[in-house]
């Protein structure tokens, strides 16, 4: 039997992309999902698939920039399951840019989801898992969390934060028996190519992104990291195309 048979797993940008596909995989392997998202209609048709699969599955929509609705979505879930065993935090923005072109809103975008998205994830669950004495948190980051490429300043910043915040917590739960894991995609075709503003800027990262790998690789990799056994944590994992070279 799978070890992810039965577990609790909340994802949030699950209304495509990554969480899409992390939600259909885990799914398929007998987890529990709560889905979040922003969009109601993408999280309806993704349950109603789910089921008519076989697999179980409950939204919640959801801003992971609201502190509030991520503590709702934990208490939705608590009360669904009973339980929390894994949380994805997966929702994430893009809106590239140089420094100088000063967009600050973009800016804070990035900072809202990226980085407190993920906070506040992290501190919806934390709770109950430390009650528990077991859980297990992933956070999706990117190989921008690892280089900084040009327009990716602010980006890579919030991704380099992601790093170091999944390791602090690492640190500080080890002994609850708490697991994290943080994933870095490199190119993978996605939406969040769409938030870019600059039309020139967009055109050439498109074209970048056409060596881009599918959502359903990250999929595999986090129920990769869920299935090992209770004392065995993958930390880290960087899964991108084979000639992607940087």
């Amino acid at each position: 039997m799978s070890n992810i048979q039965n577990k609790v797993v909340i994802i949030t940008g699950a209304s495509s992309g990554i969480g899409e596909a992390t939600a259909k995989e885990l799914a398929s392997k007998g987890a529990k999902l709560v889905l979040a998202a922003r969009r109601e209609d993408r999280l309806k048709k993704l349950q109603e698939e789910i089921q008519n699969n076989g697999g179980q599955a409950i939204y919640k929509v959801t801003d992971v920039a609201s502190h509030e609705q991520m503590e709702e979505l934990a208490k939705y879930a608590l009360k669904e399951f009973g339980k929390i065993d894994v949380m994805v935090n997966n929702a994430g923005v893009m809106p590239l840019s140089p420094v100088h072109e000063k967009k600050i809103n973009e800016w804070n975008t990035m900072i809202e989801v990226n980085i407190k998205g993920v906070l506040y994830g992290i501190a919806a669950v934390l709770p109950s898992m430390k009650e528990r004495k077991e859980g297990h948190i992933i956070n999706v980051s990117s190989i921008a969390g690892h280089l900084v490429f040009p327009a990716g300043a602010v980006y890579s910043g919030t991704k380099f934060a992601v790093r170091a915040i999944t390791e602090g917590l690492r640190i500080e739960e080890a002994s609850n028996n708490i697991r994290t894991t943080i994933i870095s995609p490199g190119t993978i075709t996605t939406e969040l190519l769409e938030a870019i503003s600059d039309p020139e800027l967009k055109s050439a990262i498109v074209e970048d992104s056409k060596i881009g790998i599918e959502p359903v690789s990250i999929a595999r990799a986090i129920a990769f990291a869920i299935e090992q056994p209770s004392d065995v944590a993958i930390n880290e994992m960087i899964v991108r195309p084979t000639i992607q070279e940087l």
